[in-house]
């Protein structure tokens, strides 16, 4: 199709990402087409994430890497910057600098933890820093709202179990890639 459009009665041919495996036992074409046709939308949609990702972090002041560090402790609550390292990947002194990036920028606060002055934990703070937040994502969740309008109860437990398991998949599989470029293999 036009555009990278996949033809909707086509099976595409094995891609790059090996996205077309053989069907499981007692499964169609018309199985596989729709198997293929979801891991290409995941795939496109992950792309799409990230370029919103981009324009966002330049809408906000701030650049990607700060800004999924933003969503963590967004996501996750308050954390240690070690807990961020790992979370992330990006080693110890790579977090102090984007920490320092978004503490300068109003978006968090580093306080030291009262059961251990050593420590020192990373909020998000409520302030001015965070005034693009909502003008840049209001509307996305606006959106998003409106198109789960139209799904049941029912569909949306389903479509959330789905998700939950992809995001594990995902966590499984930056995992399996950190570990082989730690390991080397």
């Amino acid at each position: 199709g036009e555009h990278g459009a996949a033809d909707p009665g086509a099976v595409p041919e094995r891609g790059v990402w090996g996205e077309r495996e053989e069907p499981a036992p007692g499964s169609g074409a018309e199985r596989q087409r729709l198997e293929t046709e979801f891991l290409l939308a995941v795939r496109r949609n992950g792309s799409i994430i990230q370029l919103l990702g981009q324009v966002s972090a330049e809408r906000i002041g701030i650049n990607v890497t700060d800004l999924n560090c933003l969503n963590i402790v967004a996501l996750t609550g308050p954390m240690t910057a070690g807990e961020l390292a790992r979370q992330t990947g990006l080693t110890t002194a790579s977090i102090t600098g984007v920490l320092d990036r978004l503490e300068e920028g109003g978006f968090v606060r580093r306080e030291r933890d009262p059961k251990d002055r050593r420590r020192v934990i990373v909020t998000l703070n409520p302030g001015p820093g965070l005034r693009e937040i909502g003008p840049t994502f209001g509307p996305l969740v606006r959106a998003w709202r409106e198109a789960a309008a139209g799904y049941s109860d029912e569909d949306l437990r389903l479509l959330l179990d789905f998700q939950l398991k992809l995001e594990q998949i995902v966590r499984d599989q930056l995992e399996r890639l950190r570990g082989e470029v730690r390991g080397g293999g």
